[in-house]
């Protein structure tokens, strides 16, 4: 029997009574959906998954996606590491606050994130729940925000003078940086109603929000940060623990998402699958 225990926060629930390494019935997999709508964070531990069960688990909540700057792991397709050996020194991998690939036409749905090989200490990932960002905002900023279109690009992260440009300082990550990066746009409602449970909440993030359209860049780069500091109040924001062999899977759609370091000297790799 499916357990759900919610967080205490914000957002996040751990789920335990289901084995992610086989097939899920029909109704496991409603009672899993309903708890993702319900918590946008859910975390399963102790699952002992390969790549082959990962990648099935992970196809009975949506479609692979394209991971456009990333390179998979040898001799699979939609696995990609998030690694960081312990002797590197580079920074940590995605420390800003945004919503994953929100820069292509279509955002994904979720990611999947299995963690292998995990430290003891630090390397928390924090959500923030978008609903409630926007829904607490007080109506004079509600009021300016809530029908701005935010442009999003890859530029500041994935172009060759973005900050993972240079590979020889990205560490284990094994990122594929582009010119091309330069010049991706795309623009979507900065405050979208999720496409299934209606809510309204901030898409994305400071790492790849570079303005509004119809604003000025001066103007658009304060209400940035204006917006980057309210959607990461303590109140919105719930910090996810890991342990080996812990599957966490989140609602693109309605948190944001940042990593935090913390275990330096010590080795950590997760495997992540994109879903549309």
């Amino acid at each position: 029997m499916i357990e759900v225990t919610p967080s205490g926060g914000p957002c996040g629930a751990e789920v335990r009574g289901v084995d992610l390494s086989k097939p899920l019935s029909d109704r496991e997999i409603a009672e899993i959906n309903a708890a993702w709508l319900d918590h946008h964070v859910l975390a399963f531990p102790h699952q002992k998954l390969d790549d082959d069960q990962l990648e099935a688990f992970s196809q009975q909540f949506g479609q692979f996606g394209e991971d456009p700057y990333f390179n998979p792991i040898p001799g699979r397709t939609h696995i990609a590491a998030v690694k960081r050996e312990a002797s590197d020194t580079n920074p940590i991998f995605a420390e800003h606050w945004h919503s994953d690939w929100s820069f292509l036409e279509h955002p994904p749905k979720g990611t999947v994130l299995y963690g292998l090989d995990i430290p003891p200490i630090g390397g928390d990932t924090l959500f923030s729940n978008q609903h409630l960002a926007f829904e607490a905002m007080p109506d004079e900023m509600r009021a300016r925000f809530a029908d701005l279109q935010a442009i999003h690009s890859p530029v500041m992260g994935y172009s060759l003078k973005g900050a993972y440009g240079d590979v020889s300082k990205n560490g284990a990550m094994d990122i594929r940086p582009s010119a091309e990066a330069e010049h991706v746009r795309f623009t979507h409602p900065l405050a979208p109603a999720h496409p299934e449970t209606g809510r309204r909440g901030f898409l994305s993030g400071i790492g790849y929000w570079i303005g509004f359209e119809g604003v000025e860049d001066q103007e658009a780069i304060k209400l940035i940060l204006e917006l980057n500091e309210w959607q990461s109040r303590p109140e919105f924001v719930f910090a996810q623990k890991w342990q080996k062999d812990m599957l966490v899977m989140w609602d693109n759609r309605s948190v944001v998402h940042k990593a935090t370091g913390g275990y330096e000297g010590h080795r950590r790799e997760l495997h992540r699958i994109t879903l549309y």
